[in-house]
C-alpha cells in the first residue's frame, strides 16, 4: 500500500464525518449541478461514510474526487477477479491492459486529493482527463478484440461518470484555486532540459550507455531502463543509445528518464506487434512511456508489422510533461499514440496511413514533418483525436509543421484520398495552424467517422495554413468545423496556453515557440 494511498484514505476519513440532518437534500442540490447527478446522488446518500456537510464548491469537489477514487478501487478489485474468466490469450491481453490502466487511474486520482502534492487547476484537469481516458482505453481493448460483451467490467461506467462530474466541477466556473503558481514541478530540475542542446557528446552526459557491440554498459535498452528504475526516478537518468538497430519492445515506467540517440535513422528501435498479430493497440507499441518527465532526442522508433496488420503502434505516450525532439516515428495505421497527459513534439518526423496520430493527450507538434504513406485502402487520415468529455483539456495541435506525401505515396497520390483527420470520439478536437499542407490533402479536408457521429460536438480548426492543400473553400460544412480567423482563438492552442509550456519548457533548453 503506497504512502499516497494512505494519505488519501486519511483525507477521506477526515472529510467524511457522521450523518447530519438534511444531508440528502444538500447532496441532491450539489449533484444536480453535475453532468451525471444520478450516480453522484446515489453513492453519496447510500453510504454512511460519505455523509458530511457541504458548504463550498471546493468541499464538494474534494468529496467527488474521493468518491471517484473509492469506486475506482472497487472496480479495480472486481477487475482482478475477472482474470479467472478469461478464456484465451486475447482476453488475458485485454484484461492485463485494464489492470494496468486502473492502476494509472487510481494514481492520478490520488494525486488530485493528496494534500502533500502541489498542483494547479490545469494539473488537476489534466490528471482527471487522463483518469477518464484510461477507463476508455480499458474498454477499447476488449472491443477491438471483439470480446467486450464477454469480459469488460460494466460497473466502470459509473466510475467514468463520477470522473466526468469532477471534470465539470474543476472547469469554469468552478475553477478551484491553484496550489502551485507555475515554474518547474518539484520533480524537474531546471538544468536537466539543457541536455537537449548540449554541444558535448551525449556519452559525457549519460548515466549509462547502450551499445550492441559491447562498448557500453548494456547491450539492450531494456536493461538500461531497468537500471533507471533501480534508481527510483527522483533525479534525471540519461540513457545514451549508440547507433544501431535495437529489435526490442521497451516500456518506460520510471520518471525522469532521458533517451538520447545518435540521430534519426542511426539509432533505431523496432518492433512488430499489432492487433492483426493478436495484441491490443495499447500493447502493440514498440516503445511505451508512462514515466512523467520523459525526454527523447535523436531516435527513430518503428513498428514494422505492416499495413495489413491494422493497428500497430510505434510509440505510445502517457507521460506528463514529456518531450520528443528530433525523433522519427514510422509505421502505418496508428503510428503515434499520444495517449494522455501533456506532451510536446519538436522537429520530429511522423509517417503513417490511417489515424496515424491519435489519442487523448494535450499535445502540440511544432516544426514537425508529417508524411502520409501509401495506404492499402486508398484512404489516409492523419489524426484521430479521442476526447470523450467536453471538459477534458485535451486535443491535438499541429503548429508550424509540414504535411506532405511520403516517397511511396508520391507516384499514386492522385488515387489516394488524404484527410487531416476524423472524429474517433464524440468531442474530438484537432487544429492545424500556420502549417504547410501539400496537394495530397482532399479539398474536403476532414472525413466523417460514420454517418453524422460527432459532427456537431467535435472541434476541428484551421488557422493561417499555407500550401496547395490549405484552401478552405471546399471544406466540410459540419457544425463543429471552424475556419479560425481570430489570433485570440488560435492562441488557445499554442504551447504557452494549451500545454502550459512556459512553466516546463524554459526558453534556454528545448527550442519552442510559446505563441503563434
Amino acid at each position: 500500500m503506497s504512502l499516497q494511498f494512505l494519505i488519501s484514505l486519511i483525507s477521506l476519513s477526515l472529510l467524511l464525518s457522521p450523518a447530519i440532518s438534511g444531508h440528502g437534500n444538500t447532496v441532491k442540490i450539489w449533484c444536480s449541478e453535475t453532468p451525471y447527478p444520478q450516480p453522484c446522488e446515489y453513492f453519496l446518500t447510500n453510504n454512511p461514510k460519505y455523509i458530511k456537510p457541504i458548504k463550498h464548491k471546493t468541499d464538494f469537489f474534494k468529496l467527488s474526487v474521493l468518491l471517484a477514487l473509492d469506486r475506482a478501487l472497487h472496480a479495480q478489485t472486481h477487475t482482478y477477479k475477472l482474470g479467472s474468466m478469461c478464456r484465451n490469450e486475447l482476453e488475458k491481453e485485454a484484461w492485463a491492459d485494464c489492470l494496468e490502466l486502473y492502476e494509472y487511474t487510481i494514481h492520478r486520482l490520488n494525486k488530485t486529493v493528496d494534500p502533500t502534492t502541489e498542483w494547479s487547476n490545469d494539473d488537476a484537469q489534466t490528471w482527471l482527463s487522463t483518469a477518464l481516458t484510461n477507463l476508455e482505453t480499458c474498454q477499447e481493448g476488449f472491443e477491438e478484440l471483439g470480446i467486450a460483451d464477454n469480459v469488460y467490467p460494466l460497473m466502470s461506467n459509473n466510475v467514468s461518470k463520477l470522473i466526468s462530474n469532477t471534470l465539470a466541477m474543476n472547469n469554469v466556473p468552478y475553477h478551484l484555486p491553484s496550489s502551485k503558481k507555475g515554474g518547474f514541478p518539484s520533480w524537474v530540475k531546471p538544468g536537466v532540459r539543457k541536455l537537449l542542446q548540449t554541444a558535448s557528446s551525449p556519452a559525457s552526459k549519460a548515466n549509462v550507455v547502450v551499445a550492441q557491440d559491447g562498448s557500453g554498459n548494456f547491450k539492450t535498452i531494456g536493461q538500461a531502463v531497468a537500471a533507471a528504475a533501480a534508481k527510483g526516478g527522483s533525479a534525471r537518468f540519461v540513457i545514451y543509445v549508440k547507433a544501431g538497430v535495437y529489435n526490442e519492445n521497451v516500456q518506460i515506467k520510471v520518471k525522469n528518464v532521458m533517451l538520447i540517440g545518435d540521430g534519426i535513422g542511426k539509432t533505431i528501435i523496432t518492433g512488430s506487434k499489432s492487433v492483426g498479430g493478436g495484441t491490443t493497440t495499447f500493447q502493440s507499441a514498440t516503445v511505451a512511456v508512462v514515466g512523467d518527465g520523459f525526454i527523447a532526442q535523436g531516435i527513430t522508433i518503428r513498428n514494422t508489422a505492416g499495413a495489413a496488420q491494422h493497428q500497430a503502434v510505434a510509440l505510445r505516450v502517457g507521460a506528463d510533461l514529456s518531450v520528443f525532439y528530433q525523433c522519427s516515428f514510422e509505421a502505418y495505421q496508428d503510428t503515434l499514440y499520444v495517449h494522455s497527459l501533456r506532451q510536446f513534439f519538436r522537429e520530429c518526423d511522423i509517417y503513417g496511413t490511417v489515424d496515424f496520430i491519435f489519442g487523448n493527450s494535450a499535445v502540440v507538434f511544432q516544426k514537425c514533418n508529417i508524411y502520409a504513406r501509401s495506404p492499402p485502402n486508398k484512404t489516409n487520415t492523419i489524426t484521430a483525436q479521442g476526447r470523450t468529455d467536453p471538459n477534458q483539456n485535451t486535443g491535438i495541435s499541429i503548429h508550424n509543421c509540414k504535411v506532405t506525401a511520403a516517397p511511396d505515396l508520391v507516384p499514386v497520390q492522385s488515387t489516394v484520398n488524404t484527410y487531416l483527420g476524423r472524429p474517433w470520439k464524440m468531442y474530438s478536437r484537432t487544429v492545424f495552424m500556420n502549417t504547410f499542407l501539400d496537394s495530397l490533402i482532399n479539398p474536403a479536408g476532414w472525413m466523417p467517422w460514420t454517418g453524422n457521429f460527432a459532427l456537431s460536438t467535435l472541434y476541428y480548426g484551421e488557422y493561417m495554413n499555407t500550401g496547395p492543400g490549405s484552401s478552405t473553400a471546399g471544406r466540410v460544412k459540419w457544425p463543429g468545423y471552424h475556419v479560425i480567423t481570430s489570433a485570440t482563438v488560435a492562441s488557445q492552442f499554442t504551447v504557452g496556453s494549451f500545454i502550459s509550456g512556459n512553466s516546463w519548457l524554459p526558453t534556454n533548453n528545448v527550442p519552442f515557440t510559446s505563441g503563434l
